[in-house]
């Protein structure tokens, strides 16, 4: 079986169909976890509820026209190594770091997790040897992004679980705000960093491009400083919405620089 052809309809627009599919699964999983008050289904709820939004948003970025290299197994890799060893490196140094410093301010958390999501980019980058366009890298940050998203939505799920003493409903809650949120808070940060670091190297590491890199790390950990401090929703939103648009914006200019390499005189085309 062969993966859409680029810019096809089904590849464009599959992340319909993941998101539709996941949401109907967990539905039908939540309502038998409810039904049946059998907590065997609550694995299967944890785990629906903290993928599919992260899935489809992946599905989404890579519907975009962008010339990326990297296919399945190098995104599936980066979500899944991504995932583990972002949150297992992120947990330890801030352990770690609580231990000899006390509280962990959030500025240092912001730090340690953001530098921690780009492990298996970076490890991906210096491995393989084409994978050196800024749309490889934004394509390869959010699915990293979304790992660990996933990762930590479900250990804050079962965390609720347990201190509510078995509470479905704050469980769900849990699940269903951090899930819909994720795009706009570890996968959007992660995206735009990695996506200026593969272009550095892309461009053969000129300073230009690496210090851009250091400006879009500096900005993603400003953003996750900003939401972990958050005092209330609208707070967050605003947050939300200057992730997702800065993430919007370096899709935009990747497909416009893209078009301008290839047809010189379409750089100001529209970008669909």
């Amino acid at each position: 079986m062969t993966a859409p052809a680029p810019g096809s309809f089904a590849r464009r627009h599959g992340w319909i169909a993941v998101l539709v599919v996941g949401a109907v699964l967990f539905v039908v999983v939540e309502r038998t976890l409810v039904g049946t008050q059998n907590p065997n289904f609550v694995p299967s709820a944890i785990l629906l509820g903290a993928t599919i939004v992260p899935a489809a948003f992946i599905a989404f970025v890579y519907g975009r026209r962008l010339p990326y290299d990297v296919g399945g197994t190098a995104i599936g890799l980066s979500a899944l190594l991504g995932g583990i060893i972002g949150t297992v490196v992120a947990g330890t140094l801030e352990y770690d770091v609580q231990l000899d410093l006390g509280v962990l301010p959030m500025l240092g958390v912001g730090l340690i997790e953001e530098a921690s999501k780009l492990l298996v980019p970076l490890a991906m980058l210096l491995c393989v040897s084409r994978f050196r366009t800024r749309a490889d890298g934004l394509l390869l940050g959010v699915a990293a992004g979304a790992g660990f998203a996933a990762l930590e939505t479900m250990g804050y799920a079962f965390t609720t679980l347990i201190r509510s003493k078995g509470s479905i409903t704050d469980t769900i809650d849990v699940l269903l705000l951090r899930g819909i949120m994720s795009p706009a808070a570890h996968m959007a940060w992660t995206g735009i960093t990695a996506a200026a670091l593969f272009a550095a190297a892309g461009s053969g590491w000129a300073g230009r491009r690496v210090g851009m890199f250091v400006g879009a790390f500096v900005v993603a950990v400003g953003l996750h400083t900003a939401w972990d401090s958050s005092p209330n929703l609208f707070w967050t939103g605003a947050v939300a919405v200057v992730s997702l648009g800065l993430l919007g914006w370096i899709v935009h200019r990747t497909a416009v620089d893209t078009r301008a390499r290839v047809h010189p005189h379409a750089a100001h085309a529209r970008v669909s």
